[in-house]
């Protein structure tokens, strides 16, 4: 059964998703996506209003698999992201 799992992570950018998601095992397959062995992540991202002056870049990922294969993707790739942005 293809589980789904969708994500935010502020204060990343798009090219910190995808050198993530192909340090976790994937490859870049389109502008948007990164596939790996049994799984792939569909990324976008936007401007967010933080405060009455502040903008942090969003990005939303939705991630599709296996559970099995997902729950620990995601939670690896949680890490990394909250390294990085916030």
């Amino acid at each position: 059964m293809v589980a789904r799992v969708s994500r935010s992570f502020r204060g990343i950018s798009e090219r910190l998703v995808v050198r993530y998601l192909t340090n976790l095992g994937g490859e870049q397959v389109a502008e948007d996506t990164v596939e790996g062995d049994g799984w792939s992540a569909t990324f976008s991202s936007e401007k967010v209003d933080i405060g009455p002056s502040l903008q942090l870049t969003e990005i939303s990922i939705v991630f599709e698999g296996e559970a099995d294969t997902l729950d620990p993707l995601v939670d690896k790739f949680a890490q990394k992201a909250m390294r990085a942005g916030g």
